[in-house]
């Protein structure tokens, strides 16, 4: 009998790959993910107890009453409030609370002290808080601060006690997995060649076929269709191209200073013409200055814990732009004054319309009624300001034949509407039906 090689080595190989990939997958596959241990506290120094008083709800109290000019750690409008029990009799605390401007008038010292130290900004008076109330407010500023431990950084390539496998063991297991059936096959391909040659089969190689190329090169057919083909796509290509040269839709540039419109157009429902006053009256909407910057941000240097939260899925640090902002026009939020040390901010710009284009802010906002977010997109969902429009010819041929004039307080276009509409018609006119294509309109 002819030897053909032995058959369980095929199986040892095969049997031990199988029970390895079985293995593997009831590892990755059939694991399950160990409950992830709880983190420690954070370290923070022992809270004393209030000798009386709610700090929670002094807390509610101070966010609604008092943080429009005070903070706890750092001077505002208003001095810090942290400690403020220590440094003051309750009674005193009470009168100042209540109406600070008697207290100046009386001659009070330290009352007099603290209204020369900051400006001589007047105190709201709040006759209406309770001494329960002040209590309670106290009892919030006397909590002692709380100091957060760092975790340590996660190494890369380790995982953070959550039971699971990192990427790179998966992808290894994968690799080694592969390397083995390469492995099997090159071992079957050898066997079974063994095979064939102790029983005389001999292994009928095929003949090489002309290569597909020379096939291709010698109809003439093809060639012509795909010398057709190629033309005719590299030239809607090539248009396609060109047509985009000077478009620049969806253009995001990233500005000095971050400026978030989704918080303050969208969240605080701050008018875009608040900031853009002079896109009511005049060609261009205006970059705004920054003093209209400061009639918020001069009480404002941090945001919230959730707004300072939603800023790092962005990677913002809100607070690290507000003090930008301080240091462009000069601000100590330390001594609530002004520097006169300023530093210009080079904004980059985001619109801008060939020379030889004419557009005028003031002709489509206050006459024409347009809003905003028509040309500039939901600006109010942007966290970084982008152009929503192409800003082509066609596209603003398009609104004018598409927009109808408005008539309402409108006297300016009322005799002349009704002429064109008898003319036309029509009810209501388009703004090109007004003359809105003629060159001269936006040519010049």
């Amino acid at each position: 009998m002819k030897k053909v090689g032995n058959p369980n080595s095929i199986s040892r190989v095969l049997l031990f790959s199988l029970a390895f990939v079985l293995t593997f997958s009831i590892q990755i596959f059939a694991q399950e993910a160990a409950a992830p241990a709880a983190e420690p506290a954070a370290a923070a120094a022992p809270v004393a107890a209030p000798a009386s008083g709610d700090a929670a709800a002094g807390k509610a109290l101070f966010n609604a009453q008092c943080a429009a000019c005070h903070k706890l750690d750092a001077k505002m409008t208003g001095p810090a409030l942290r400690g403020v029990g220590d440094k003051y009799e309750k009674e005193w605390l009470y009168k100042w609370i209540r109406n600070s401007a008697d207290l100046i008038k009386s001659g009070d010292e330290r009352a007099n002290k603290i209204f020369n130290e900051f400006n001589q900004s007047p105190m709201t008076a709040f006759p209406q808080l309770s001494d329960a109330d002040i209590d309670n407010i106290i009892a919030y500023t006397m909590e002692p601060v709380v100091v957060q431990t760092p975790k340590d950084p996660v190494p890369d390539g380790e995982v953070a006690q959550s039971g699971g496998i990192s990427n790179e063991v998966i992808l290894g297991a994968l690799a080694l997995v592969l390397a083995m059936l390469v492995v099997m096959l090159f071992l079957v391909n050898n066997v079974l060649s063994k095979i064939a040659k102790a029983n005389g089969i001999e292994v009928v190689k095929s003949e090489k076929s002309l290569p597909i190329w020379k096939a291709f090169a010698k109809n003439q057919f093809l060639v012509l269709v795909t010398v057709i083909f190629l033309l005719l796509s590299s030239a809607y290509f090539a248009y396609g191209w060109f047509m985009q040269i000077g478009v620049d839709q969806n253009y995001e540039p990233i500005q000095p200073i971050h400026y978030s419109h989704r918080i303050h157009a969208g969240d605080n429902g701050i008018d875009c013409k608040y900031c853009h006053s002079s896109a009511r009256e005049s060609k261009h909407s205006g970059i705004p200055s920054l003093n209209v910057c400061m009639n918020c941000h001069k009480n404002i240097s941090e945001v919230a814990e959730s707004t300072l939260a939603e800023g790092k899925e962005y990677g913002v640090d809100y607070n690290e732009e507000i003090q930008k902002l301080y240091d462009a026009v000069g601000w100590d939020k330390a001594n609530q004054k002004y520097t006169g040390k300023t530093q210009p901010v080079k904004w980059v710009r985001i619109h801008n319309l060939p020379d030889l284009v004419y557009f005028n802010h003031a002709q489509h906002v206050t006459v024409g009624g347009i809003e905003c977010q028509t040309c500039h997109g939901p600006v109010e969902e942007y966290e970084y300001q982008k152009q929503f429009a192409p800003l082509t010819m066609g596209w603003c041929i398009n609104c004018h034949r598409e927009t109808d004039v408005k008539l309402q307080d409108n006297d300016y276009y009322k005799k002349i509407h009704e002429e064109l509409s008898k003319k036309y018609g029509v009810d209501k006119l388009t703004a090109a039906q007004m003359g809105g294509l003629e060159c001269g309109k936006c040519h010049y």
